[in-house]
């Protein structure tokens, strides 16, 4: 089977910073599970099944990669599907603080698992979904900083 990675986050919507992650992970370990997790504290503009589709299309290319969806524990999840590591990606400081908390509570819940962070690529250091909607929503031009189904689908719920 190899060894899986878990890439977790609300993907909503996924961007090339959070592809960028997804294909350097799926070069280190065997199997990448890239998993939405619906942030109750977050009002999502795409359902979570919209949002898995988008992944599936993003991610095609990407053989050992595959996409699903939890409203459990992250540790929860991971150690049902036997993981062996969470791939998280980091923007910029900002990020860091709190991926250190998240990670020490992880570290704390299962301590077999471990927390792999990737830098972003400078080009995406400033990239979120939030800021992706955000331009999206006023019909300016998201085509580098998204996947083509991506703005397609932005295009589609903006009009």
């Amino acid at each position: 089977m190899g060894k899986l990675a878990i890439c977790p986050g609300s993907f909503d919507p996924i961007t090339l910073g959070h592809l960028d992650i997804i294909e350097r992970g799926a070069s280190i370990f065997d199997r990448v599970t890239v998993t939405v997790f619906n942030n109750q504290s977050k009002a999502p503009l795409f359902s979570v099944e919209e949002r898995i589709d988008l992944i599936k299309e993003s991610t095609k290319h990407l053989p050992n990669v595959s996409v699903d969806s939890s409203d459990r524990l992250l540790m929860d999840y991971a150690t049902e599907k036997n993981a062996h590591a969470i791939i998280r990606g980091l923007r910029a400081i900002s990020d860091f603080e709190y991926e250190m908390q998240i990670t020490s509570m992880n570290r704390k819940l299962n301590k077999d698992i471990e927390t792999f962070f990737m830098m972003t690529n400078n080009q995406y250091s400033f990239l979120s979904s939030s800021i992706v909607k955000e331009v999206a929503r006023y019909k300016a031009n998201v085509s580098d900083l998204v996947p083509e189904v991506v703005e397609k689908a932005l295009k589609e719920k903006y009009k």
